[in-house]
């Protein structure tokens, strides 16, 4: 029997003023709780109460005692209510790993939203393309780009990826039509991944055929929001996850070349380690992010890029 019932028990005795009366108030027989008195007196090597017949007597250490283990399960009971509550609550601190192009395109914009409606929530976002270990640093919610292969963690799928081809207007008035079989002639901004220093390669749809090619290369950035820029100042073609690309066909300093190209198994997805007893402030920002990319166009199935 742990310290904890033990505590449980001996309050029980004093409060109830017999073994008898406690062993009925706790669902347990006389004799468990005489031998769980004598066990925690053992342990202590100190005797708590006196013991008559008809009721039981506290020592000068049991009243010692009896006022501590008092003490300890009330601030106990507050912290296990506060513990709950919170649960229950959007509040607390709230640490959100972001892929760095998603996170500044898809999720920061909505931040200012998501504070006023949760004001007791504290937001602690950080940037990174890598793969984070979300247990090992803490992390509550994550964003992930690419396939998943943990199954320890939850993941809700936000969109697939679609891949698009672009090159700046620019570019395109200067070379004229770029067809697939001349991609090769021209040159190209690649993107390294910075953990396995794999270059990213070109992908093709053929019919219902993935293809990959290895154009060449003629600039090399690990970072997505670079490809575009590179690629925007007309310094190559690129291939651009639909997120990345998104904010510069908008503002027209890019145009796709061909229709997208979606590989099975890729998708941006939010990811959350297996809780029985989910803590509010996560689900929420959950449904917060879903809701809102929803409104944008993108689903499980589809994005915006399905109109390219």
């Amino acid at each position: 029997m742990d310290k904890l019932n033990l505590l449980k028990i001996f309050l029980a005795v004093v409060d109830q003023g017999s073994f008898a009366s406690a062993a009925v108030a706790l669902a347990l027989t006389p004799s468990a709780v005489s031998k769980a008195m004598a066990r925690l007196e053992g342990e202590l090597h100190l005797q708590l109460i006196y013991r008559t017949t008809r009721k039981v007597t506290l020592t000068d250490a049991g009243l010692r005692y009896a006022a501590k283990a008092r003490d300890l399960l009330l601030d106990l009971e507050l912290c296990e209510d506060g513990l709950r509550q919170g649960n229950r609550e959007p509040e607390g601190c709230l640490k959100v790993n972001l892929p760095v192009s998603y996170g500044r395109q898809y999720v920061l914009p909505l931040m200012e939203e998501f504070s006023r409606l949760h004001p007791k929530i504290q937001l602690q976002l950080s940037f990174d393309d890598g793969y984070v270990d979300m247990i090992e640093h803490g992390i509550d919610v994550t964003i992930r780009s690419g396939t998943l292969d943990d199954s320890s963690l939850v993941a809700r799928q936000l969109s697939p990826i679609d891949f698009l081809i672009c090159a700046s207007p620019d570019y395109v008035k200067r070379h004229g039509p770029i067809l697939p079989e001349h991609y090769s002639d021209h040159p190209w901004v690649r993107f390294r991944f910075k953990q396995s220093g794999r270059l990213n390669p070109v992908m093709l749809t053929q019919g219902k055929k993935l293809l990959y090619i290895d154009p060449g290369q003629q600039f090399i950035v690990d970072d997505g929001e670079a490809s575009a820029t590179l690629c925007a100042q007309g310094l190559g073609l690129a291939q651009l996850p639909h997120f990345v690309a998104r904010r510069w066909l908008q503002e027209k300093q890019l145009q796709v070349l061909a229709s997208r190209t979606r590989p099975k198994g890729h998708g941006v997805w939010l990811v959350y380690a297996k809780r029985e007893f989910l803590p509010a402030k996560i689900e929420h920002f959950v449904r917060f992010v879903e809701h809102h990319v929803r409104a944008q166009g993108e689903t499980p199935r589809q994005t915006w890029a399905d109109d390219y």
